[in-house]
């Protein structure tokens, strides 16, 4: 049996530049899936089941991390 990998990105632009969601997995209803985010040089992963909620609870730890971001 031949498998095949299936890959999902995201182009979300902001004024400051363009968000990344890359999304692997997700294949059947209780399959893992995994959404890696990336902005300029800040990237986040999660894992997780339901394909929603990860890109959410991703980009949500992306947010926090640019928000506490003494450096600007």
């Amino acid at each position: 049996m031949k498998k095949t990998k299936r890959m999902e990105i995201l182009f979300l632009p902001t004024e400051r530049g363009t968000v990344k969601v890359y999304v692997f997995g997700f294949k059947s209803p209780r399959s893992l899936g995994q959404v890696v985010v990336s902005y300029n040089d800040v990237s986040v992963e999660a894992k997780g089941y339901k394909r929603n909620k990860t890109i959410i609870k991703a980009l949500a730890q992306l947010h926090d991390l640019i928000v506490n971001n003494p450096d600007g």
